[in-house]
């Protein structure tokens, strides 16, 4: 009787082991399908943009209330009127559209299309508003493990890496923008440094005093009261594996 029991507790055991191992294997190829399905969107996404970039006449378009004299922002409305702008990092996996609308949540699970992803999109703080834009203008984007979004701001963690990148690309429906990068530093939630309203001159100076004390590198970019920032945001493990987060902050110099 006890080797029956045993036999049957053994064919038991196989088949939770081998349940357990179908639900892994199914999860493995649903990340692995969303992961290729993002960066498919994304590489269509980026054809459109660059393909119609450069305009053969400049004229104003205007698409669902948004003007633009950009060619290759009017082809992007076309598809989602909550594109804003185009972040563009060399050597990283970062060339995405930014994205904005009325709350920091939808973005964090939607794609380009409006489809659901883990990966999310690249969107800036609904707080901000591009038409007008405010002092620190705050975008976010997920650390994806297969090195999509904002996963390579790990890069300006390495030294060699920053001091050979010291800039970014940033455009916007407005303007065309060289990000002069002046702090980088892993910090927590406790670190306010996504403040969008300040009360004067002297409260942004703070903000900035601020990011160059959490700053891990000493950067001889001069920035003050009259100048704009962008804070790009993701998820960092070191100080806190739910409150950390990677920051890059950089002055905004028109071209």
């Amino acid at each position: 009787m006890r080797k029956v029991y045993k036999k049957h507790g053994l064919k038991l055991l196989m088949v939770v082991c081998a349940g357990v191992f179908i639900y892994a294997a199914y999860g493995l190829v649903g990340i692995y399908m969303d992961y290729h399905q993002s960066e498919k969107v994304a590489a269509d996404v980026r054809e459109t943009y660059y393909q119609t970039s450069a305009p053969k006449e400049k004229k104003s378009i205007e698409i669902d209330d948004e003007e633009t004299d950009r060619p290759g922002f009017a082809e992007l409305l076309k598809q989602n009127d909550d594109v804003v702008g185009w972040i563009s990092i060399d050597d990283t996996k970062i060339d995405y559209p930014i994205l904005h609308s009325a709350d920091n949540q939808e973005y964090l699970t939607e794609d380009f299309n409006n489809e659901e992803s883990i990966g999310g999109s690249i969107f800036m703080d609904y707080r901000n508003d591009i038409d007008s834009p405010d002092r620190n203008t705050i975008v976010y984007g997920h650390r994806m493990k297969n090195g999509t979004m904002f996963q390579h701001l790990t890069k300006f963690l390495d030294k060699d890496f920053f001091d050979s990148h010291r800039t970014f690309d940033v455009e916007t429906l407005n303007g065309t923008y060289e990000a002069e990068i002046f702090a980088v530093y892993n910090t927590t939630t406790d670190f306010y440094y996504i403040q969008t309203d300040f009360e004067d001159d002297a409260d942004f100076e703070q903000l900035l005093a601020e990011a160059r004390k959490e700053s891990m590198y000493e950067i001889d970019v001069d920035v003050n009261a009259s100048d704009q920032i962008i804070t790009l945001s993701t998820c960092d493990y070191m100080l806190d594996p739910n409150d950390g987060r990677l920051v890059v902050q950089a002055k905004l110099v028109e071209k």
